[in-house]
């Protein structure tokens, strides 16, 4: 290849300057632009693979979302969540309110009529741009409410560069229009020569499912008109969905930690990643130092006992003053989800290996991963990026035996992320990662079934049962959830709705939605409580963790204090000062 490029140097060097001009003026064979990278339909998909980017995958940022709600926190901050605390100051700039990838959209968009391609192929380019453009835009509804809809390639004169926000509802309902059109025009991976793995009609259905649920809910809890509209829409496109994807993969983990999704049961879309190619850090960052995501007391309290009870009303449930009964007789997600507890003796000179202590209850759990679990996922003891094994679960952050890796300020260390996949390499992270799947359809379609009046028995059948059947977990009974089901049920939400809500808590733990969910209810306020970790005793830990109301044992509570009330004009976001500077014709969001 430098042999190659010192040819084509030494050429140019030698020609004649008028040579030379020749050249520069010639467009670029190899190089897209307008005129040529919409004349087919195999260019056309070339253009479009670069949409694919929008996608955050295994981004970090994603899950740090999580500790704005009330069933995550931050391990390694003193501070907390500035949306929590009521910290947020006018930003600058936003990765949000940015309209780049828009415009990359509308420049296929705006090029398709011109292309040699049938009105199917112009109709199928024309759904993928439309359905990435709702991607982008959910975000930005999500956070700004109204926002300005562009729809063209805009230049520099304009008239949309100083233009108002478009009110949300014409947004939406826009969104809407093209997702539909989209599902209804789309061709299927695998014809006409579309790469597999990429956007289907079926993946266009999820997205609406999602963003019809968030939206319809949104107009409901907040008090604008027309959710009705949007919760049908998300129904419809889930029913069919459960139709075409009747099983789910039947090992919960899995989903999350394979180094290969291809062909597994529920999985409609995901990021491929492959050593050497595409890799990401997240299970890097679960293992060493740096991992910093723990699950909340409340978040741990969320999973069931495997009766299909709670932990307040199940006969099963012993105590959790002591983690190892606290663990037992659970929903299996719980195990995948938050490192369950351990304890095993190192042996000297050796790191990586281990021995049973003298009591047979440390094994318990060891045990169990055995066989729920295999050597590249989350057998115990767990073990950091080098194989170093963790001596100890629960394992604290300021009070631990001298592993800094693993690391946890509530005692409830998040485990979902973690596998053996890849040892002894930083960052170099080779599991799939799920992008749209049928678990979060199924607690969409429950609970937009349950938002039209239309949630029973045979709803609760084919949505939360299936993953409660998958979970070890009894299956929902409506007639046996009354009022008193759940002593911490919020009383202003129906038993039933705080139980599909629970599910949707549960199958979706640590993926990035509690934050927005919170929101789109309008329950932020559940945020308003110090967010604890496990019962200790101090004279256990040294006195070095402490522990709700200064008591000699009970909650860890690590920020001191109850976070205050949750203002109501932070449920949207403050739109960027720079952009209110460059465009007069924007007004802030009320309160900022």
């Amino acid at each position: 290849m430098k042999k190659f490029k010192l040819i084509i140097y030494i050429l140019l060097i030698g020609a004649s300057s008028s040579c030379i001009d020749q050249i520069l003026d010639r467009s670029p064979q190899l190089a897209f632009t307008e005129e040529n990278a919409f004349e087919n339909f195999q260019v056309a998909q070339t253009y479009a693979l670069g949409f694919y980017a929008r996608f955050p995958g295994y981004n970090t940022s994603v899950l740090d979302s999580e500790f704005h709600g009330d069933l995550m926190m931050n391990n390694n901050s003193v501070l907390g969540s500035n949306w929590i605390w009521n910290r947020i100051v006018l930003p600058n700039s936003s990765g949000i309110w940015n309209f780049s990838f828009v415009r990359r959209v509308n420049i296929m968009l705006d090029n398709l009529e011109r292309s040699n391609m049938t009105e199917a192929e112009v109709n199928h380019w024309r759904s993928v741009c439309y359905f990435f453009r709702a991607f982008d835009y959910y975000d930005k509804i999500s956070a700004y409410g109204d926002v300005p809809w562009i729809d063209r390639v805009l230049t520099d004169k304009d008239e949309l560069l100083y233009a108002p926000r478009t009110p949300r509802a014409e947004v939406a309902q826009q969104m809407l229009n093209d997702l539909l059109f989209a599902e209804a025009n789309m061709m299927e991976p695998g014809t006409n020569g579309i790469v597999g793995n990429s956007v289907s009609k079926d993946v266009v259905r999820a997205l609406i499912s999602r963003f019809g649920l968030f939206e319809g809910t949104w107009r409901k809890y907040h008090g604008l008109s027309g959710a009705e509209l949007f919760l049908r829409a998300s129904v419809n496109a889930s029913t069919t969905l459960i139709a075409n994807h009747p099983n789910l993969h039947p090992n919960y983990d899995e989903v999350f930690n394979s180094a290969s999704l291809a062909g597994v049961n529920g999985i409609l879309l995901y990021q491929r990643h492959e050593f050497g190619i595409l890799t990401h850090n997240l299970s890097t960052r679960v293992r060493n130092s740096s991992g910093n995501w723990d699950i909340t007391k409340k978040g741990a309290d969320m999973y069931l006992l495997n009766d299909g009870k709670t932990r307040w009303n199940s006969p099963l449930f012993e105590t959790d003053q002591d983690p190892y009964p606290e663990f037992r007789n659970r929903d299996l997600r719980m195990y995948y989800t938050i490192v369950p507890p351990f304890r095993v003796r190192p042996v000297s000179g050796d790191r990586t290996a281990w021995q049973p202590t003298n009591d047979p209850k440390h094994l318990e759990y060891i045990d169990l991963m055995n066989t729920i679990s295999n050597e590249t996922q989350k057998q115990l003891p767990s073990r950091n990026w080098t194989r170093f094994i963790l001596r100890v679960s629960p394992h604290f952050r300021d009070f631990n035996e001298g592993d800094p890796y693993n690391v946890s300020r509530t005692g409830y260390f998040l485990f979902k992320y973690y596998n053996r996949l890849v040892d002894n390499v930083q960052g170099g992270d080779i599991h799939d990662a799920p992008i749209f799947r049928m678990g979060e359809v199924l607690v969409n379609h429950a609970e937009a079934k349950w938002e039209l009046g239309e949630f029973d028995q045979s709803v609760a059948d084919i949505t939360i049962n299936k993953l409660r059947q998958r979970a070890q977990v009894a299956p929902m009974v409506l007639n046996e959830i009354s009022i008193d089901f759940d002593p911490t049920r919020d009383p202003d939400v129906s038993p039933i709705l705080w139980e599909i809500r629970r599910e949707r808590a549960i199958e979706l733990m640590a993926e990035g939605f509690r934050f927005d969910d919170l929101r789109r209810w309008k329950k932020m306020d559940y945020t308003d409580e110090p967010k604890l970790g496990r019962w200790i005793r101090a004279s256990e830990v040294n006195n070095r963790l402490p522990i709700q109301g200064g008591a000699s044992e009970g909650y860890i509570q690590f920020f001191p204090g109850t976070p205050p009330a949750f203002p109501d004009y932070y449920y949207l976001y403050p739109i960027p000062s720079e952009e209110i500077v460059l465009n007069s014709n924007l007004v802030q969001n009320p309160g900022w």
